[in-house]
């Protein structure tokens, strides 16, 4: 008698235990259904203001930007980046699109012109009322780092001031 009390306690609480996961999860669905609602007004207001054309959404976590000139003086802004869910997918959209807004033509390294990007694209993401979290702040760390060590093996002397934190360790 006593084992089947039991065998039933344990599955009144698999069952409680799944109906609140069922729940967490339709929860987290519907968060993200609308994040996911005020990310594309965000790639909305980036195409309308800067002009870009989106050529292909990423599936990897990586993104490219690119214009196209033509001789009768028009020119197309192109980006490729993840399809933004989340604040990280996010902030590698909103790098891109930064490249536009500052512009390919600066006569700065490159890596220094990826650092003022980041940096674009972080003050755009909270003004747009998206904080930066951790997973974020780690991307533009590792990002910044690649971009200054391949400087550095290109053959970068004059490290710019800003860039001395992300040298490689020698």
């Amino acid at each position: 008698m006593r084992s089947t009390q039991m065998q039933r306690r344990v599955q009144q609480l698999v069952l409680a235990a799944k109906r609140r996961a069922h729940f967490t999860s339709t929860r987290a669905r519907a968060d993200v259904i609308s994040r996911m609602a005020d990310f594309r007004s965000i790639i909305d207001l980036m195409k309308d203001e800067y002009g870009i054309r989106i050529r292909k959404w990423r599936k990897q976590m990586s993104g490219c930007a690119w214009c196209v000139k033509y001789s009768d003086g028009r020119s197309v802004r192109w980006i490729e980046s993840p399809y933004p869910k989340t604040p990280i997918s996010l902030a590698i959209f909103l790098h891109e699109v930064g490249h536009h807004a500052i512009g390919f033509d600066n006569k700065w390294p490159r890596c220094e012109e990826e650092h003022h990007v980041w940096q674009w694209a972080l003050k755009k993401m909270r003004s747009l009322g998206v904080v930066p979290d951790k997973r974020v702040t780690r991307r533009v760390e590792l990002s910044m780092q690649y971009a200054v060590g391949k400087a550095m093996r290109r053959g970068l002397k004059n490290v710019p001031e800003a860039l001395v934190r992300y040298l490689p360790a020698a």
